[in-house]
């Protein structure tokens, strides 16, 4: 029977001591237990791509493997999205952990069948992409459980609960499939599936104010604001999956000899940790300062990574692997804290200061959650897909590398531009409303 909580005031502080405080711990801790594994489904393929050797497929192919998961999730994103205040945020989450069995048995089917053609292991990475789907629904409806000045560290904590799946899974496949088999990538993971499922089905809850009407919220895709923060999280997010996915396989393509494997999970897992930190900054510093200077530091860190990619050296190339991750874990924090700030600013500006506008506000930033972040993931495919094209057409990844500075400098403009310069901000409104 669902669960639903129809009196919610996070906002007022005697109700967020009493009792608020407690119930939105306890629905943020089981929201990144189920998202975890959804992160661990969806970025198997980056670790299953550098074990299929006997398949004797080419980079580009397995490029395509890592790449697909990255982008049905991010379409995914968009629906999921809507999943929350629609049926609630506890029902979703269990009907969304369920459905990460299906890719994780026909993963475990396909690989012991030495005769599986490479389309059908394309349609299996691609039913990965349903772990890329929970990020949005689990961040949309976090949202709604915590007060505007606490949801950058709540968030942050949530999404990097979730980014830390792709460190276990780059930890542990590999230990897991030299003892038991190619298979076990998608075996092991179904018991901890099923937990997650049933957690979420007993302890949390759905919120009736969560409830909204999705031409509401789909009005903000309308809204200037959330393309422009699209393109921003394509440079923080994107880049975070997009390197996490890429790293074994465009190391094993550099470095044959070097024990990438043993140390892939590490940059995820960095990204994964400072990710709190930076919504930490943003709440204390702004969200879009910490942002607009943290893509220039992504800027430096992706000329380092190019430069020691022709040093012959992985160590060298590992150590400045892991700049960028540090990087994309803060701008994931900020950026996500920039999302809440812009539109409860702007719902306070046209409404006012009233629980009705702050709700709005909530409302009208799940929904641009769920559109920002599916944008934002498709960096994962992009950045997948340019590695690949560039070892087709130049045998080197040094064409996908110009290609990300140069991206990481418009980042930095957009930002500037939209929300740290202060000649002529006044004479654009939607623009001074959303300085965070």
């Amino acid at each position: 029977m669902a669960r639903w909580i129809a009196e919610w005031h996070p906002d007022d502080p005697a109700f967020w001591e009493s009792s608020g405080k407690r119930v939105a711990r306890r629905n943020l801790i089981f929201s990144i237990v189920a998202e975890h594994l959804g992160f661990t489904v969806w970025t198997l393929w980056s670790i299953v791509a550098t074990k299929m050797g006997s398949y004797e497929f080419t980079t580009d192919q397995l490029f395509w493997l890592v790449a697909l998961p990255n982008l049905i999730g991010s379409v995914l994103r968009v629906p999921y999205t809507f999943g929350p205040a629609r049926f609630g945020g506890r029902n979703f989450t269990v009907v969304s952990a369920a459905l990460l069995l299906i890719p994780a048995v026909l993963l475990g089917v396909a690989v012991n069948n030495p005769g599986t053609p490479y389309w059908l292991f394309l349609v299996i990475a691609a039913l990965a992409g349903f772990g890329g789907g929970n990020f949005a629904s689990s961040m949309a409806n976090i949202t709604y459980f915590y007060p505007r000045k606490k949801q950058g560290l709540a968030l942050g904590l949530n999404a990097a609960g979730g980014n830390i799946g792709v460190s276990s899974v780059q930890l542990v496949m590999p230990l897991v499939i030299g003892s038991l088999g190619l298979a076990a990538a998608g075996w092991f993971w179904i018991p901890f599936v099923v937990v997650a499922g049933a957690c979420a089905f007993f302890f949390m809850d759905n919120l009736t104010s969560a409830k909204a009407d999705p031409r509401e919220q789909l009005s903000v895709a309308g809204k200037a604001q959330t393309w422009i923060m699209s393109f921003l999280y394509i440079g923080t997010f994107g880049s975070f999956i997009g390197y996490s996915t890429a790293f074994p396989l465009l190391s094993q393509s550099l470095f044959p000899e070097a024990p990438f494997a043993a140390v892939a999970f590490a940059g995820p897992l960095v990204g994964s940790l400072i990710r709190p930190v930076g919504g930490w900054l943003a709440d204390r510093l702004g969200g879009a300062p910490v942002t607009l200077w943290n893509f220039a530091a992504m800027g430096a860190g992706i000329l380092l990574v190019w430069l020691a990619s022709t040093s012959g050296n992985f160590w060298l190339f590992f150590l400045a692997f892991q700049l960028l991750f540090l990087t994309s874990g803060v701008g994931n924090g900020s950026t996500y804290r920039m999302i809440p700030a812009i539109f409860q600013a702007k719902a306070v500006a046209e409404r006012g200061e009233g629980e009705e506008a702050l709700l709005y506000g909530k409302r009208q930033a799940a929904a641009a959650i769920g559109i920002i972040s599916a944008v934002g993931a498709l960096g994962g495919f992009l950045i997948n897909r340019a590695f690949g094209m560039s070892f087709a057409a130049a045998g080197t990844p040094a064409p996908a590398f110009l290609t990300f500075g140069l991206f990481y400098v418009s980042c930095f403009a957009l930002t500037w531009w939209c929300y740290t310069r202060k000649v002529g901000v006044k004479a654009v409104a939607s623009l001074a409303h959303a300085r965070v």
